[in-house]
């Protein structure tokens, strides 16, 4: 893609950011809890397509809470691809709330942030993640802790499983991936890892071939006497599969 049409391309990203923080402090206050999810995922689906990644949905979205998703990590873009996919809260590192702009946007949406470093907030947002679920929300939950090159996938952390153990609640494994959409292949592209800084992810994606995020559904699944660690290791077996289908 020539320098001109990503520049177009960054143009009508930021149009599109600018038009989300306008509905979230003008528009959110007179909206009702389903509208305002009704309009984080419509802004979700419209900053993907200006980002030039189309949207494939696989398996079955949870249309009801309570419900966990397990979800592998690869970009900042994973947030936009689950949001439009369908409503869910997420479970994100407390960086994402200073971004700029996109941090007061996240925020808006339900986002609940951890600090990861500190034992002691591990144990305070597990707390409030089983009340959302008892609540009856929909979470979401990257338990490798970090983005991985979506290719490989990392070990997956018990301690948030551990808010559906105690709430009783079920969690859904979900698998995603980023491909070349002409060709199919899987894509690096949008990886945000290692010395990968969010500005240079963010180029890459609107310079680089239209892409496609896969989001793939699989089964939901209860505990059934399995402590967190053990739920843990084969809810990453689902999800590798997940991705590999």
């Amino acid at each position: 893609m020539s320098v001109f049409r990503a520049g177009w391309r960054v143009v009508r990203v930021l149009g599109a950011v600018l038009g989300g923080w306008y509905t979230v402090v003008f528009e959110f206050p007179r909206m009702n809890p389903v509208q305002r999810d009704a309009a984080v995922q419509v802004w979700s689906q419209r900053m993907l397509l200006e980002l030039g990644v189309a949207l494939e949905v696989r398996g079955i979205t949870p249309s009801r809470g309570p419900m966990m998703l397990v979800v592998n990590h690869i970009s900042w873009l994973d947030i936009l691809v689950l949001h439009a996919s369908g409503h869910c809260r997420f479970v994100a590192k407390a960086d994402v709330a200073h971004w700029p702009l996109v941090g007061r946007l996240s925020t808006a949406a339900g986002t609940m942030y951890i600090e990861r470093e500190l034992r002691r907030d591990a144990m305070r947002i597990v707390h409030n993640m089983t009340e959302a679920l008892l609540e009856g929300e929909i979470l979401a939950v990257f338990p490798e802790g970090t983005t991985s090159d979506g290719i490989t996938l990392l070990p997956f952390h018990a301690n948030l499983i551990q808010a559906a153990v105690s709430a009783h609640a079920p969690v859904q494994p979900v698998g995603l991936q980023f491909t070349e959409t002409a060709t199919g292949m899987n894509s690096l592209t949008p990886c945000y890892i290692g010395d990968d800084s969010l500005l240079g992810s963010i180029w890459r994606t609107v310079s680089g071939p239209p892409l496609t995020a896969i989001v793939s559904y699989g089964e939901p699944q209860l505990a059934n006497g399995r402590d967190r660690r053990e739920w843990a290791r084969d809810l990453r077996v689902a999800v590798k599969a997940l991705r590999q289908s």
